[in-house]
């Protein structure tokens, strides 16, 4: 069987021989900046050129992550820096930015591009959007079923197909992410994830105020995938992917070797699930518990580690004793000196967890398989502790022994190539050729008749070969008649060879001058060139949009100056009938008010035929699943993009409004000014603000609350709907974020208070921008008096007066002027 591309992280040099030496056929990196692992995972360009080097004498390709949210000031910058790498060999870039991919089309035309994650690629329309972007593989999302993956290889099947198999697992999908953005100047969108999912939350119910669950909630376990490779090849799965360019170089070698054993197994016909001993090293080098991801269908209470968020190790027995200073222990596996040890207390105990690293340890006795051991300890761990051994010594070492296998080869010399003419009387004459540059030199002293030293072929490679440090390397030597009998000093040879690569260095120098020339300033005119005769719907007077989940809202809205309202019925169980919002549409087209319907981010294959039936009421749409929202808008549909689209810069807003759709929420991560860039080209037509409401902090297919109750995912809807419909997950520091469970069962986890900008309208109108929307997704919000606020404020900012719109104590300014 064909088997996919094993592709592995590298966060440092060593990583990438690591990742070389134990069969990886391809490597992802970051350089520097723009890359979504923006802390201690990233090589210099020095360090990039040497693992390009090892890379290529060994067969395997280099990616390169340019995978964030780009802004304005920022798409020059990146694109140098991708013009920096493809200089020093990668052979593709991950990019997650819409606007960003189609420059690089723009400025580098041909070069391989590959949808990251971070693009939020999870069903057919998603794909096809990759594709109709001329992107040449993506990024599955790590939610997607083998089923999703089926449907979309046969209704996309020219476009590469990449999974991640093994690693850290957001709980998110990726790119729907803003949680870590919400709590901090730290946007998972930008690379500098605050890893929030990793906090300890309890979940409460807010009208009972009873706790309903406590623990490590929304900290998912690693993924490991290895028995569902067989079905994934049997798919057509181009690539499977390693998470963890923040790892070390070890647990890249263990990874890779590990998965590249299951692959060379699978291509020879074997689909046998690992074994526990094949599988024990990935549990030992990193592992917060594994699961098999979602692959095989949605995953319960045991999907998430919920006692603890980091490293465990492998539980190998428990404390029986202290004798002397020493832990009297009995494991399944032998302890050895190096090995780095946890102890653990009973379950239910409040006590700390210790441990540290064995410097003495002794084997009193082996019966059964059990091993007690005597362990020099400086503390005493009591007894009934649970040992886990969170490093293995031995496991470490073999896996540091195969980087010796990868070498830096030597860097690639420049070719030259010399042809030489003269004849006796006359100075030796040269031209040198290298890199298309051409010089001629000449001797200083005529040649003569050679006593015991002529110029034959040898004795001229011996001289001009002497290239030494320089870029060069000695390729032919062509005679044009000239004798092999000829006498010319040395000294006239070295002076010819040195002035030659001096005058080809200096002509490579203003070659390569003016070739990063051109390049920049084909940078400079496609950032600049921005395509804007397909502008975004304008109006004159402010717009007030007003999102809702009730039709009750809906009309208290539309009575209180909402000129446009948005109604999201799958935000929360039940589903109201599709009669009752056909009926509402009516009744808002008599008073010239639309119905817009908001659609899910996040609409998997098996999700698309509900939806359909909701679509199919003609109703103008706000999405914010990208692939979704470009299909709709290309068959004339009244589209709006919401602000998952991660619209950034201008070349992405560009791309959706070239694609039909008529108004463009911008991204919650931006800030005023940044905005200002944003919606430059168009004078702020055609675009929308969020400046009231909960952003959706997280889309998460997990369900918090049926494992709370160990339910069965998806089947449990008494609990949303009748038991406990209004929870929150309330963090360490007290912020509380509500949970909707949508009509797909997923959660929804919203910021734990509203962004209220009404400070900044006065600026946002100054730059053009008249549409405003406040979302209203949480039960209990003041709607009537929200929404005759804003509109007082947006009428009265008309003629210049106006009150602020108040909330009480609170609310957030968002990111209006704090910057991600």
């Amino acid at each position: 069987m064909k088997v996919p591309e094993l592709l592995a992280p590298a966060g440092s040099l060593d990583a990438v021989r690591a990742a070389i030496a134990n069969g990886a056929n391809s490597v992802y990196l970051g350089v520097e900046r723009f890359n979504a692992r923006d802390e201690g995972a990233q090589l210099t360009f020095d360090e990039l050129e040497q693992a390009c080097a090892m890379a290529r004498s060994r067969g395997v390709r280099v990616y390169l992550t340019l995978n964030v949210l780009i802004k304005p000031g920022e798409l020059e910058d990146a694109l140098a820096l991708l013009g920096d790498a493809i200089d020093r060999g990668i052979s593709a870039v991950i990019a997650q930015d819409l606007g960003f991919i189609r420059l690089v089309q723009k400025v580098y035309p041909g070069f391989e591009i590959h949808g990251s994650t971070q693009m939020t690629v999870h069903d057919i329309s998603g794909a096809r959007l990759a594709r109709e972007l001329g992107i040449d593989r993506v990024v599955l999302a790590r939610e997607n079923t083998l089923e999703d993956i089926r449907a979309i290889r046969s209704a996309v099947p020219d476009i590469g197909l990449e999974s991640f198999v093994h690693g850290a697992l957001c709980i998110s999908y990726s790119g729907q992410c803003l949680m870590s953005g919400m709590i901090s100047e730290r946007s998972a969108n930008r690379g500098s994830c605050a890893q929030a999912c990793r906090k300890d939350y309890l979940l409460t119910d807010v009208t009972t105020g009873d706790t309903l669950d406590r623990g490590f909630l929304i900290s998912a376990r690693d993924l490991a995938a290895h028995d569902v490779l067989p079905d994934l090849a049997g798919i057509g799965i181009e690539c499977v992917k390693i998470e963890g360019r923040k790892k070390k170089p070890e647990y890249v070698a263990v990874a890779v070797e590990a998965y590249r054993g299951f692959l060379d197994r699978v291509a020879e016909g074997d689909t046998a699930p690992a074994t526990p001993d094949e599988v024990q090293p990935l549990v030992q080098i990193y592992s917060r518990g594994f699961t098999a991801g979602m692959y095989l269908g949605r995953g319960g209470k045991e999907y998430v580690t919920r006692s603890q968020p980091d490293n465990r190790g492998t539980e190998l027995g428990i404390v029986v004793g202290w004798e002397r200073g020493e832990s009297v222990v009995e494991v399944k596996e032998p302890i050895r000196p190096g090995d780095g040890l946890g102890f653990e207390p009973p379950p239910g105990s409040t006590l700390p967890a210790m441990g540290f690293a064995v410097e003495s340890v002794r084997t009193l006795a082996v019966r059964h398989g059990v091993h007690r051991q005597a362990i020099r300890a400086r503390t005493r761990v009591p007894v009934g502790w649970r040992v886990v051994r969170s490093s293995q010594a031995a496991l470490l070492e073999r896996a540091r022994a195969t980087l010796a296998r990868v070498t830096t080869p030597d860097a690639r010399r420049i070719r030259m190539d010399v042809t030489l003419r003269g004849g006796p009387g006359q100075p030796l004459a040269a031209e040198f050729t290298a890199d298309g540059q051409q010089v001629a030199v000449s001797g200083t002293t005529p040649l003569t008749p050679a006593l015991s030293h002529g110029l034959d072929d040898a004795r001229l490679r011996d001289q001009l070969g002497r290239l030494g440090t320089t870029p060069f390397a000695l390729g032919t030597i062509q005679r044009h008649g000239l004798p092999l009998d000829l006498f010319a000093p040395v000294s006239d040879l070295n002076r010819m060879r040195q002035q030659a690569v001096d005058e080809l260095l200096v002509r490579r120098d203003w070659a390569e001058t003016e070739r990063l020339r051109e390049r920049q300033s084909r940078i400079r005119g496609a950032v600049a060139s921005v395509e804007t005769t397909s502008a975004g719907a304008g109006v004159d007077r402010p717009l007030l949009v007003a999102e809702v989940y009730h039709v009750e809202d809906a009309r208290v809205a539309a009575d209180h100056g909402a000129d446009e309202i948005v109604l999201d019925p799958f935000l929360r169980h039940p589903l109201p009938p599709v009669s009752r919002v056909r009926a509402l549409a009516d009744e808002f087209a008599t008073r010239g008010i639309p119905l817009r319907l908001r659609t899910p981010s996040i609409v998997r294959p098996e999700d698309r035929p509900q939806l359909d039936k909701w679509l199919a009421l003609d109703l103008p749409v706000l999405s914010g699943h990208v692939g979704l929202a470009c299909e709709l808008a290309e068959t004339g549909r009244d589209v709006v993009a919401d602000y998952a689209v991660n619209c950034f810069n201008p070349h992405t807003a560009a791309e959706l409004f070239n694609r039909g759709v008529r108004r463009l929420t911008a991204s919650v991560e931006l800030t005023i000014d940044e905005l200002r860039a944003l919606v430059s080209p168009w004078s702020g037509r055609g675009f929308e603000v969020l400046v009231y409401g909960r952003p959706e902090g997280m889309t998460i297919e997990h369900c918090v609350l049926s494992a709370a109750f160990d339910r069965e995912p998806t089947t449990c809807r008494d609990l949303c709907v009748k038991k406990h419909p209004v929870v929150t997950l309330s963090d360490p520091s007290g912020y509380s974020f509500p949970v909707a469970t949508d009509s797909d069962c997923r959660n929804r986890l919203l910021h734990s208070r509203p962004i209220e900008g009404s400070e900044f309208i006065p600026r946002l109108l100054d730059i053009g921008i008249r549409s405003y929307r406040a979302v209203f997704n949480v039960p209990g919000y003041p709607v009537r008096e929200l929404v005759a606020g804003y509109r007082a404020l947006l009428d009265g900012q008309v003629v210049g007066k106006g009150p602020r719109v108040l909330v009480g104590q609170e609310f957030t300014r968002g990111h209006f002027v704090r910057a991600v």
